[in-house]
């Protein structure tokens, strides 16, 4: 029996598929696929959840007011000129409902976020991939695949799963070749991990210009993936019409809970950065050590080019038979690469050996 049939475009989509989580047979399992902070929560996020588990027969603060006051304090913006939502991968498809359509394009980079392009055509709009230069986003690429059709340019700084940036000068550079009416998208889920000077997240941007975004997350340094909170500061007209698409309670009362415990511990924040800074660096220069390319990266992860896709794969494989998961990078147009968590010093090293033990002898090396 043919039943009602999606909106055309709909099953075009290939659906967005995460990391791997599981690996049958294996003991202990190390879980460095999906960018996920190895340090966990705060402890106090851990005691705020408990505190709040007797009272969700309640409906939670449908604007999350408490937590857009927390995050003004803490960045010193204007908590009106903030929304939050259940990641920022709820507010990136928010803002392409909102601002673009049937006949509009969204402009990415190629190895841009895979969300983006999802995000485009569930609008009903077309994605642009603009490309890349040595894997990091080309201004002037972008801005030469601009034409009347374009309404929103999404752009990761950081950018996942490449691990490159732009400085700030070039961010302003791009938006002031943009036409006002496109709107620039600062993905900067992994601002917190970057040390680098020249860098700045957004902010400064979104307080110059009426057409530009910057969106954040909880999942990532703050150890929150598996509560789904991300938050967006922007122009009032911008923000205004996140409001007016966002569903009514599309944050629960224990994320937000979580998430004021989190911006509470900033201790925490230090102590992940700090052990991402050094471990990403080890990780980096003992697998360089092994001939493997290893692109330099500012987030809590590396790019790690085997040289084939062949090869890629048999060391996925085999490290994944050993209980360590890592993400390979096929679907980003990346065939030839995997992408892999920075984590503590013990689970660092064991998938130094085991790529090391892989490339000398266990069918890793092509």
């Amino acid at each position: 029996m043919a039943g009602p049939a999606p909106r055309p475009g709909i099953l075009d989509i290939a659906p967005y598929v995460p990391g791997d989580a599981h690996a049958d047979g294996a003991g202990r399992l190390i879980r460095l696929a999906s960018n996920e902070n190895p340090l966990g929560p705060s402890p106090h996020v851990v005691a705020a959840i408990r505190a709040v588990a007797p009272d969700q027969h309640r409906y939670p603060d449908g604007g999350s007011v408490a937590l857009a006051q927390a995050l003004g304090a803490l960045h010193g913006l204007d908590p009106a000129r903030i929304v939050c939502g259940a990641g920022s991968d709820e507010l990136l498809g928010l803002i392409a409902l909102a601002y673009a359509g049937p006949g509009d394009q969204v402009l990415h980079t190629v190895h841009g976020f895979l969300v983006y392009p999802i995000a485009a055509r569930v609008a009903g709009a077309t994605p642009m991939a603009a490309p890349e230069r040595a894997l990091t986003a080309d201004v002037d690429a972008l801005l030469a695949r601009v034409t009347e059709r374009t309404r929103i340019v999404f752009l990761a700084n950081p950018n996942n799963p490449t691990g490159t940036w732009l400085p700030a000068d070039e961010l302003e550079r791009l938006r002031a070749g943009l036409p006002d009416r496109v709107l620039l998208v600062i993905d900067a889920a992994y601002a917190e991990y970057v040390t680098e000077a020249g860098y700045e997240p957004g902010i400064r941007l979104v307080d110059r210009h009426d057409s530009v975004v910057m969106t954040r997350t909880f999942s990532k340094i703050y150890g929150l993936a598996g509560l789904r909170l991300g938050w967006a500061y922007g122009p009032p007209a911008v923000i205004d019409a996140l409001h007016r698409v966002r569903g009514p309670f599309n944050v629960g009362a224990v994320t937000q809970a979580a998430g004021l415990a989190a911006i509470a511990d900033q201790d925490h924040v230090a102590r992940a950065r700090a052990v991402n800074t050094a471990e990403r660096a080890r990780l980096t220069e003992r697998l360089g050590a092994l001939g493997l390319t290893v692109h330099p990266s500012v987030a809590n992860f590396v790019l790690v080019s085997f040289g084939d896709a062949a090869a890629a794969d048999a060391v996925r494989t085999g490290l994944k038979a050993r209980g360590i998961l890592v993400r390979q990078m096929g679907g980003y147009g990346l065939p030839d690469c995997l992408r892999i968590t920075t984590s503590t010093t013990d689970e660092t090293t064991a998938v130094i050996d085991a790529i090391t033990d892989l490339r000398q002898g266990g069918g890793g090396d092509g």
